[in-house]
């Protein structure tokens, strides 16, 4: 597919369901069920180089909302193929925040921005006592979801909620509201995603039937070379000593993406989605405590003046939780936007200020340029999509590998009757584990950005190639280290493997709004507080360490080696899943670098095969597996499963697994939405 005109998608035929199709039709028509390719000689795999990713501090459970419907009746999970839309209706008589009135001012003209570099002011209004870093939560009790009728928004942080609750209030699409929370949370979770950055869109057309892929992902400036990150004897630099600094920052795609999907399916003007972060960034907000921690953990956070200034105080210490903060950098920056649009980010001043501080950072300057600013392109795509048990599961294609990867787990799985196991059972964790050794095995091969590497999707998702890459799973011994299959690869690239993901600090939302429309946004400025280079308000990525270090291994080119205006290999995974009639049932994601597929694989197992509410399989512990040890969630029951996990052969590891599943579930019933407590996110809706 051609690159498209700066600001604008050129038409791709998006996946289309026909409302009152059964799946299985839809399925021959999309021609999913592909004749089985002639397995072949098996590439060797490297040896896993792990990458130790920061713990991330959990923030503290602010359970108001879930607190309110603890009293609810649990929803069952959604029936496949009887479910009705939501009426149009009551809304949910859970305690909800009041909604701030949306404003009907004018907003000012925005002035001549300045070209240089500003730090961000702080206005320290008021400064609570305490200053300690909180503990780590604890695992989150069961909660009942929270419910509602018409619309709802699930979000990582409460205001940013708010502000896509507004947008619904007021008659906005589901991107309406998207957009709207996304910029509060570039504000108020600036670790995680932002301005800076990039992102992934799934969403749903109910009128249409239309399901759509928006890529956002970051782009490698044309002075990139796959040897960057390698040092001069040939061995690749550590992770944070490539991650500090411009060399690592990408050509962010996240306003040219939100721009696009609000073209095509926004209601509201665009103006308007800006205007809930505008008002906070002027007026301030209370850092979090989940936001304190992650700046005192942070020890890269200070090489920078304008973050060092905004984040810690005179002392050096990290603003106490609590602290309101104001930044009228950012609010200018998005004045500017909500003006004049994408292009306004992408030439001019702004994209001026961003080159400079790239190219002039004192750590690992880059080669970021304005050419490169101005040609970034979004791009829309055709989702991946797999038919699982009675359900159709989407998901984003490459160069995200978190669709495929993900769907690749559940094609493996569907050879087993996992709804007759135990959830939290040594044998669900021991086949969900080698489902995704196997399904790991094949990303770490062969999946990259398909602009410049041939990837066999169509190959990867054939139910012959997973029913026989399901055989190689034994109920009584793991696999240990699988090596990758061979998914009808027939080009003249020889795909070696190459090491997992290694970023962390992500964010995700899902929205279903009155119409039924749908969704699934997965944001990400890579690591925590990304290159820790801050200009006009937000951070910048670091999202080109997302490359393989290494360009080359077993003699063979890496499909996710670094190249001028490549996009980086993702493992976000923002995903829809439908019932048999074509209608939405569920919009899921989750932030946790490559662990994030691991995350979205068992909360759509939970749900679907064990049949949990939303929230209910947000909270399921966590047992993940990336062809290495298989990670159980510490302080959770999943602990007392060590030995019988050993005894069949795995490694297990117990640790911290932070991640941030927001999820809505539909059905007869209306709306019910889970967010997850391990971080600070919440549900909200009328």
């Amino acid at each position: 597919m051609d690159h498209m005109p700066a600001g604008r998608l050129r038409g791709v035929r998006p996946v289309r369901l026909a409302l009152g199709a059964t799946l299985a039709a839809f399925l021959v028509a999309a021609g999913a069920c592909a004749p089985m390719p002639e397995p072949g000689a098996m590439p060797q795999a490297a040896a896993e180089t792990e990458v130790p990713e920061p713990e991330i501090a959990a923030g503290p459970q602010d359970l108001s909302l879930q607190a309110a419907a603890a009293t609810a009746e649990q929803p069952a999970a959604p029936e496949p193929s009887t479910a009705e839309q939501p009426a149009a209706p009551e809304p949910s008589t859970a305690e909800q925040p009041a909604a701030p009135e949306p404003s009907t001012a004018e907003q000012p003209a925005a002035p001549e921005p300045s070209t240089a570099v500003e730090a961000p002011e702080i206005a320290a209004v008021s400064t609570p006592s305490a200053e300690a870093e909180p503990e780590a939560i604890p695992a989150p009790a069961p909660g009942a979801p929270v419910r509602a009728r018409r619309y709802m928004i699930v979000a990582a942080n409460p205001l940013a909620a708010q502000a896509g609750l507004e947008m619904l209030r007021a008659g906005g699409s589901a991107v309406d509201a998207a957009i709207a929370a996304q910029m509060v949370l570039n504000l108020v979770e600036p670790q995680s995603s932002g301005l800076g950055g990039g992102g992934f869109l799934m969403h749903f057309n109910a009128k249409t039937g239309d399901i759509v892929a928006y890529d956002g992902r970051e782009t490698a400036p044309a002075a990139a070379r796959p040897d960057m990150f390698l040092r001069d004897d040939g061995t690749p630099m550590k992770f944070y000593e490539a991650v500090v600094g411009g060399l690592a920052v990408g050509v962010p795609g996240l306003i040219r993406m939100l721009e696009a999907a609000h073209r095509e399916n926004g209601r509201l003007p665009w103006a308007t989605l800006f205007a809930p972060a505008i008002k906070l960034a002027e007026e301030g907000f209370a850092m979090s405590e989940l936001l304190n921690a992650m700046v005192a953990g942070d020890t890269n956070l200070k090489t920078f003046t304008g973050a060092a200034n905004y984040f810690f105080d005179a002392d050096g210490q990290a603003r106490p939780a609590g602290t309101m903060l104001t930044n009228r950098p950012l609010a200018e920056t998005l004045r500017l936007i909500a003006r004049d649009g994408a292009e306004a980010f992408y030439t001019g001043p702004i994209a001026r200020d961003i080159v400079r501080a790239v190219r002039e950072a004192r750590v690992n300057p880059g080669t970021l340029r304005m050419a490169d600013l101005a040609a970034y392109k979004a791009r829309k795509r055709e989702p991946v999509c797999l038919f699982y048990r009675v359900w159709l599961i989407c998901g984003m294609p490459p160069p995200s590998s978190g669709g495929i990867t993900t769907l690749q787990i559940l094609g493996v799985l569907q050879a087993f009757d996992l709804g007759a196991l135990t959830p939290v059972s040594a044998k669900a964790v021991h086949l969900v584990a080698e489902a995704s050794r196997l399904a790991f095995a094949d990303r770490n091969t062969y999946i990259a950005d398909p602009d410049f590497v041939p990837v066999p999707t169509a190959g990867m998702l054939d139910p012959g190639y997973l029913s026989l890459r399901a055989g190689e799973i034994a109920v009584g011994r793991s696999l240990g280290k699988a090596q990758p299959g061979m998914p009808g690869v027939e080009t003249g690239f020889r795909h070696t493997p190459d090491d997992p993901a290694r970023g962390v600090s992500t964010t995700h939302l899902s929205v279903v709004d009155a119409d039924g429309n749908a969704v699934a946004m997965t944001t990400s400025i890579e690591t925590t507080f990304g290159s820790r280079i801050m200009v006009r308000g937000f951070l910048l990525n670091n999202q080109l360490t997302d490359f393989s270090f290494r360009p080359e291994n077993d003699g063979g080119p890496v499909a996710n080696r670094l190249e001028p205006g490549k996009r980086p290999r993702s493992s976000m995974a923002p995903t829809l899943v439908f019932d048999g009639e074509g209608r939405v049932v569920m919009a899921l994601g989750s932030p946790g670098g490559s662990r994030i597929i691991g995350y979205v694989a068992k909360t759509l197992a939970a749900a679907l095969d064990w049949k949990l509410d939303i929230q209910a399989a947000i909270d399921l512990p966590h047992f993940v597996n990336r062809n290495g040890a298989t990670e159980l969630e510490r302080g959770t029951p999943l602990e007392a499963l060590v030995p019988a996990l050993e005894a069949l052969g795995h490694k297990v590891i117990v640790r911290r697994l932070t991640s941030g599943l927001h999820g809505i579930m539909v059905s007869k019933g209306g709306l019910t939405g889970g967010a997850d407590r391990r971080r600070e996110g919440v549900a909200i809706g009328d």
